[in-house]
């Protein structure tokens, strides 16, 4: 299975280096020296990583036969593909691959049907899973403990406790002190 894991960036000084914008939980396995990554497109690549190190809090590579900061900058926003065996699983117990969990069965914890992962979107602060109801609408769920409470890879299936309103609209508890601080000015609410 091919996975996306990283997107090439800007050119960095005179020597063929780039910035890249990581896409794996697995930097140090997936791109380190000697990988041979694929390419979309596929014209500019396959790419062999040559040397990498961070510098500012970003990653930096260099490949092999890119010498120069022209050669560099035209392989900007490249995207670099890893093959990856489907069966191998994430180092930390509680980590999982996008392609593990697309297609779940999302439940309720009595077993109430909610839908099934279609996509997950990476965001800076978490991760989403966006699910499509069985009536083809869609709903996103925070990808946090408090809210799935359980990932079962060999039932096909993500467990949620959803808070009021996440689900259906109706349900949300609006939480404002704006009645109470009125009521306590004198004023009417």
């Amino acid at each position: 299975m091919e996975l996306v894991v990283a997107r090439i960036g800007r050119a960095h000084g005179i020597k063929g280096e780039v910035t890249v914008e990581v896409r794996t939980d697995e930097p140090e396995l997936r791109l380190s020296p000697g990988a041979v990554l694929r390419t979309e497109p596929a014209s500019t690549g396959p790419l062999t990583i040559e040397a990498g190190r961070v510098h500012s809090g970003r990653l930096m590579l260099r490949f092999a036969g890119v010498k120069d900061r022209t050669a560099a900058e035209a392989l900007r926003n490249t995207l670099l593909i890893a093959e990856v065996d489907p069966s191998e699983l994430p180092e930390e117990e509680d980590e999982y691959y996008d392609h593990q969990l697309m297609d779940l069965d999302v439940v309720l914890a009595d077993g109430t049907e909610i839908g099934r992962i279609t996509e997950i979107s990476h965001l800076p602060s978490q991760d989403l899973f966006i699910v499509e109801r069985p009536d083809g609408t869609e709903v996103m769920i925070p990808f946090v403990e408090e809210i799935v409470t359980e990932i079962d890879l060999e039932e096909q299936r993500c467990v949620i406790t959803p808070p009021p309103g996440l689900l259906d609209e109706r349900d949300a508890v609006v939480a404002s002190t704006r009645d109470e601080d009125a009521e306590d000015a004198g004023g009417e609410a």
